[in-house]
């Protein structure tokens, strides 16, 4: 198998703020379609997620290839439920708070927490432990105002002009922390999905041909690397969930600069075929990247 490594270095958005440039060294300079994969696996029984975090960075290079010194990082989880972390409807908290502490160490000025939640912001940030997380590291959650989204040109082939959150444009770096999940309208919910959590504007009309309404959120969204938190996985009656019979551990993380690859690798832990999947399949038709886990040769590092 040809091992696939596809770089987004920087990107500029209309109306957005500065957004950085480099391409890490680790995923080939100079090299912008080939992209690496990285699967990380728990496999000792009482494995530290932070080690396993760790490992996986390390893996591409460390996390100085993603995260420069004076850098302001946002972190895009997915924290839109009001569910506690072993429900696996929520980015795991210990993953979450594993990143937020490389940043540092790497020297970041600033790392924030953002994500327009669908239940209240408050419920969800103490449910979901990203409050408590942003307490013990000092990082800034973000409660999603109306004051902090800004009409901007998207440019997709459905969504053209819409309200986005401001935070995520304003940063140097993106780091998109999905959850691994069911959903009952797109199959599943990974890395590119979870830029509906990016916008306002109304949930209703974004779940309207909810696979191009994807597409259209990835291509505007180039997030420095995705890393798919998969340590619990929501197999059924997602993207909520509420029954522990619905949940199976999964002790995964996949990390990669080419989002449609990440999600891609990630489907195939809920047995699922990628050109089976609307938005993997129309985001690799659209140029965002590979859908073919065939094409894919994910290095893999275990604790």
């Amino acid at each position: 198998m040809k091992r696939l490594l596809q770089i987004s270095g920087g990107i500029a958005l209309a109306g957005a703020g500065p957004w950085g440039s480099q391409i890490p060294s680790a995923f080939g300079a100079g090299t912008q379609k080939e992209s690496l994969i990285i699967e990380g696996i728990g496999e000792t029984e009482g494995y530290s997620v932070h080690a396993l975090t760790q490992k996986v960075f390390d893996a591409a290079g460390g996390i100085r290839q993603f995260v420069s010194k004076g850098d302001v990082v946002v972190i895009k989880p997915n924290i839109s439920w009001a569910r506690p972390p072993h429900l696996a409807a929520t980015t795991n908290p210990e993953v979450l708070e594993s990143v937020i502490a490389l940043c540092q160490e790497a020297g970041a000025k600033k790392v924030r927490i953002a994500d327009n939640t669908i239940h209240n912001a408050k419920r969800c940030f103490a449910i979901t432990g990203a409050g408590a997380v942003a307490k013990k590291t000092g990082a800034d959650l973000i409660h999603p105002r109306s004051s902090l989204m800004r009409e901007m040109k998207l440019r997709g082939q459905r969504l053209d002009v819409w309200p986005v959150f401001v935070p995520l444009v304003e940063a140097d770096k993106i780091i998109n922390l999905p959850v691994a999940k069911h959903h009952s309208l797109s199959a599943l919910t990974l890395g590119m999905k979870n830029w509906i959590g990016g916008v306002g504007g109304s949930r209703w009309s974004l779940h309207q041909d909810i696979h191009q309404t994807v597409v259209d959120l990835a291509r505007f969204f180039k997030p420095t690397v995705t890393l798919i938190d998969a340590t619990r996985i929501l197999i059924r009656n997602g993207p909520s969930g509420g029954s522990p019979s619905d949940v199976v551990t999964k002790n995964r993380l996949i990390l990669s600069s080419d989002p449609v690859a990440a999600d891609a690798w990630a489907a195939r832990l809920f047995d699922a075929q990628p050109d089976r999947i609307g938005f993997i399949q129309l985001a690799e038709k659209q140029g965002l990247g590979t859908g073919n886990p065939e094409k894919l040769d994910p290095r893999k590092v275990t604790v």
